[in-house]
């Protein structure tokens, strides 16, 4: 829980807050998948790529107790989220810290994001956070037999070395918003999982995916993310794509505000699984979510 104080105090409790190093990883890996956030291969390493100084830690008596991510995608837009306390070290004020140090960082801009678990969304109301929209997590247990369907419409479903760089990376910067050249290629780059996209014979991109190897609660499993197309025929035809070349449990962050994402997911048999709400300080982006299908991740938004 984020504590104000009504009186606008100053007053932090004991430790050191510093940026997250590369040691520190394993520890916020291990909190994260402890709360169900199910992260990633590689993915709170391509956070701090994402804003070296965007990510933070809090040391108690040198042991790292806490983290946060603020990080700055432009002079425009920010997201915050990883933020995560140690159990034993909860409602001791070393999570508003964390929060203050994470909100200074982007105090500048004119948009900040998050995603807020229901029993948090009157906290963030309270540092002027209003809701946008709902984002939904779902679960499908892939048995690596689906197979997409090939509509013969002139696009090829690519994936790995095969794939043109720029013309994703141009594809996506017109549909997030803010361009995110830096994150695409370091997330779209990793070794693990895979990435495919449907391209046309002039070699531009009509959507595209990535899938990755998580750790959930108990055991390991697949997140899907990002997942952007031109039509829910197309964000299929991606799914299948990824669902077939990766067996086992498979979760996707949709977001609400795309009022194809839901359906398309109930088609395809994945159940829900939690929400949670996106909410916005300042002038909300201009970009809509209609083309998206799959968040990224939801610690980044």
């Amino acid at each position: 829980m984020i504590e104000r104080q009504a009186d606008g105090g100053s007053v932090r409790a004991p430790g050191l807050i510093r940026p997250l190093a590369p040691r520190d990883i394993p520890q916020v890996v291990a909190w994260a998948r402890a709360e169900g956030f199910c992260p990633g291969q590689g993915d709170v390493a391509s956070f701090r790529h994402t804003d070296r100084q965007g990510l933070w830690v809090k040391e108690l008596d040198q042991r790292p107790i806490g983290c946060i991510a603020g990080v700055r995608y432009n002079a425009s837009y920010g997201f915050i989220g990883l933020f995560l306390v140690d159990p034993a070290q909860r409602s001791r004020g070393h999570g508003l810290d964390l929060w203050r140090t994470a909100m200074g960082h982007l105090a500048a801009l004119p948009c900040i994001g998050l995603e807020a678990a229901p029993e948090r969304v009157e906290d963030y109301r309270g540092w002027g956070f209003r809701p946008a929209s709902p984002t939904r997590r779902w679960q499908v247990m892939a048995t690596g037999d689906e197979r997409p369907i090939d509509p013969h419409d002139g696009l090829d479903l690519l994936q790995g070395k095969r794939l043109p760089r720029r013309a994703v990376q141009a594809y996506d910067a017109l549909r997030e918003p803010s361009p995110r050249p830096h994150f695409l290629a370091d997330w779209l780059g990793q070794e693990a999982g895979s990435v495919l996209a449907l391209i046309d014979g002039q070699g531009q991109c009509h959507g595209f995916g990535r899938i990755r190897p998580c750790l959930l609660r108990r055991g390991t499993g697949w997140r899907i993310g990002p997942l952007l197309a031109d039509s829910p025929a197309l964000a299929e035809r991606l799914l299948l794509g990824m669902l077939a070349r990766h067996p086992g449990v498979v979760l996707i962050d949709v977001p609400g505000a795309n009022p194809h994402g839901d359906p398309l997911m109930r088609r395809l048999g994945f159940q829900p699984l939690s929400t949670v709400l996106r909410m916005y300080r300042g002038e909300p982006p201009r970009v809509g979510l209609g083309d998206v299908y799959g968040l990224a991740c939801l610690e980044l938004g």
